[in-house]
């Protein structure tokens, strides 16, 4: 897709219905994670609206883009995105989380679009890393993303694997972190404070960029800027908020893996433009 042919507002109305149909997946399943999801709504969007080669009508493509969604428990934000794209019917998302359902907890492969079954975190980049080792040295040519949550990346897997990417020049690499500052348990900076994040993956070898992660024109820029990239992977830090577009959601780490009553699910809609 040509940039100049972007409809930013048509992006930015489906960015406000998905969050509307996330919260309603999880609402009706009663239980979720309506925090990470939410603040990884544009990523995805732009992913799937603008940047990735895929065929939902066919999901085994071999020149597709691979996307590796590594913080899993962020499913709904997938399932809505693939289910809006047309890798599986959107009457479908009812079923979240439901007894004999493909669409469990944490991505599942078995659901058409999904590369990976996800959920214990900090794995997913290793993956990446491997299906792009793996491309290279057969001369194939696609792009492998990868989502990280910022609270996932205080496992050391995830800098073994920023340093196995470097070293082998995996420039087809593009790790995206869902920067929200929020974990399961409160601030990711009193936690485990990251800091200097970007400084920390410039000096493991990668072209670092840092951007607004709810701003569609910074997130397409970024990608793009992925593309020229030469000898090394790409790290997109991405600043969110947790929860976005939910006042009483935003910020807050209890929204990490809770699902919303009746009350809260019928005033985050109507802040999010009703039905």
């Amino acid at each position: 897709m040509d940039t100049k042919k972007v409809d930013i507002e048509e992006l930015q109305g489906l960015a406000r219905r998905f969050r509307k149909e996330i919260l309603r997946t999880i609402y009706e399943a009663g239980s979720g994670h309506p925090g990470g999801s939410l603040s990884a709504v544009e990523i995805l969007i732009a992913l799937y609206y603008y940047k990735m080669k895929h065929k939902p009508e066919n999901p085994s493509w071999p020149l597709r883009d691979r996307f590796i969604m590594s913080k899993g428990h962020a499913s709904p934000v997938v399932y809505v995105t693939l289910a809006n794209r047309g890798y599986f019917p959107k009457e479908e998302l009812k079923t979240f989380r439901k007894l004999g359902s493909r669409l469990q907890g944490h991505v599942h492969i078995g659901v058409p679009g999904v590369e990976l079954s996800t959920g214990s975190l900090g794995q997913g980049l290793s993956v990446a890393n491997g299906i792009a080792l793996g491309a290279k040295i057969k001369k194939e040519n696609f792009n492998v993303y990868c989502l990280l949550g910022d609270g996932e990346i205080q496992e050391g897997q995830n800098w073994e694997a920023a340093m196995t990417a470097s070293h082998h020049k995996l420039d087809k690499v593009c790790a995206i972190l869902d920067r929200n500052m929020v974990q399961e348990n409160g601030p990711v900076s009193e936690i485990k404070n990251e800091d200097p994040l970007a400084d920390k993956w410039r000096s493991f070898g990668w072209h670092t960029i840092e951007i607004d992660g709810h701003d569609f024109k910074k997130i397409i820029s970024a990608l793009d800027e992925f593309d020229t990239v030469r000898g090394k992977p790409t790290f997109i830090i991405a600043r969110t908020t947790k929860g976005k577009g939910v006042s009483f959601m935003e910020g807050q780490a209890k929204w990490h893996g809770k699902a919303p009553k009746k009350d809260e699910y019928e005033k985050a809609i109507k802040e999010l433009g009703g039905e």
